[in-house]
């Protein structure tokens, strides 16, 4: 035997051994779990997410099921299309992105708080790995949480809403055709003139009420305040069909319960606030190296900065303003749903214009440059 090969035996090289990967900037599967598991630790955070995801919603709806058993007569149906795009625009998105970004700022504060960043470092694992580790980490946690939520909503919304549609505060039959709507109209002209919304190109309004002094009733039509004179059958029924045509698109967009299509995009669109909630609050906590003041911030930017600037325009800093990610997301906000923050989202008429192009480049840039920005204090913090 030469004394190379014992040499070989009694000293390998090193390249002989398993890759672990510890120099890698990519997060190994066994990084990606420790992670997971050092979240699911804190249970007041997770009691918090739990109670606000899940709880809020739940608890809401359920008390609508308790009072419409015990007084139908009085509380209508707990579920529904306005149940649903209440919930879903008015609570779930606000407040589902301020518990994501309390989860981020803890996930990106944790190793500092607890001391434990030396012990992380020395193992030899890239910081780079170190933190992207967090992000599928936090996520995993995070979307289940969201996606409970919302189905409960969902589920609820779909099998307890109401049997009748109440449109203007009409009952009117749901799912109607543009034909079948108009020839609705023409069978109910006196509700149809008197309480859905009409823009006359004329200005012609009509109103229901006495004519004059005479104690007369049934449609009025005025002009600028001014009564003009008592509809005649053949006038409301033309002005009856004017307004039902004028009316359908409105009506079309509203459901008994809340349609397929809706859903899916409403659960998507609630995941994307979460995750970007989590990303950037990930970022700025890795960033500021403390957990407070992340939270207080993001805080800020949902509940304050958002709705203002939403709202209002401020000259020569437009641009500015299409920055801001809140604004970003509302944007591409579905169809169907209430406006959050005054009104934004496709077709809404929004204060503040942004195309969809520039939403998406905005929400991505928000992603990669908070994430860039964590990753780079991790791995230029001292040990």
């Amino acid at each position: 035997m030469t004394i190379s090969t014992v040499n070989d035996q009694l000293f390998p090289d090193l390249t002989d051994f398993p890759d672990d990967h510890r120099g890698r900037p990519l997060p190994t599967w066994a990084m990606i779990s420790t992670r997971i598991m050092e979240l699911r630790k804190r249970r007041g955070l997770m009691v918090a997410l739990v109670a606000v995801d899940i709880g809020i919603p739940a608890l809401y709806l359920g008390i609508r099921l308790i009072m419409h058993l015990a007084a139908p007569k009085s509380y209508g149906p707990a579920g529904g299309y306005d149940s649903f795009t209440n919930l879903v625009a008015g609570v779930m998105f606000v407040f589902g992105f301020i518990v994501a970004a309390t989860l981020g700022c803890t996930a990106g504060s944790v190793d500092l708080t607890e001391g434990v960043f030396r012990h992380s470092v020395v193992t030899g694992r890239s910081r780079i790995a170190l933190y992207l580790a967090r992000i599928p980490a936090g996520l995993a946690i995070l979307v289940p949480i969201v996606a409970a939520g919302f189905a409960i909503v969902c589920a609820v919304c779909v099998f307890a809403a109401p049997t009748t549609l109440n449109y203007q505060g009409v009952t009117v039959p749901a799912g109607l055709s543009h034909t079948q709507f108009v020839n609705w109209a023409e069978q109910n002209v006196q509700l149809v003139d008197c309480q859905f919304p009409y823009n006359s190109t004329a200005n012609f309004i009509p109103s229901c009420g006495p004519l004059g002094g005479n104690g007369g009733g049934g449609v009025v039509i005025s002009k600028g305040g001014t009564t003009l004179h008592q509809a005649t059958p053949a006038q409301m029924k033309t002005l009856a069909i004017s307004v039902a045509n004028q009316d359908f698109q409105d009506y079309s967009q509203t459901f008994l319960s809340p349609p397929l299509k809706l859903m899916v995009q409403s659960g998507l669109w609630l995941e994307l606030e979460a995750a970007i909630g989590f990303i950037v609050g990930l970022g700025l906590a890795s960033l500021m190296g403390s957990r407070t003041v992340p939270i207080v911030l993001m805080i800020i930017l949902e509940i304050v900065l958002t709705p203002i600037l939403s709202v209002a325009r401020i000259p020569h800093l437009i641009n500015l303003q299409r920055g801001v990610v809140g604004l970003a997301t509302a944007h591409l906000e579905p169809n169907g749903l209430t406006r959050v923050f005054g009104g934004h989202g496709p077709g809404s008429g929004g204060i503040i214009p942004e195309s969809t192009a520039v939403a998406v480049i905005v929400i991505v840039g928000w992603l990669v440059v908070w994430s860039a920005l964590g990753a780079w204090r991790m791995a230029t913090r001292d040990v």
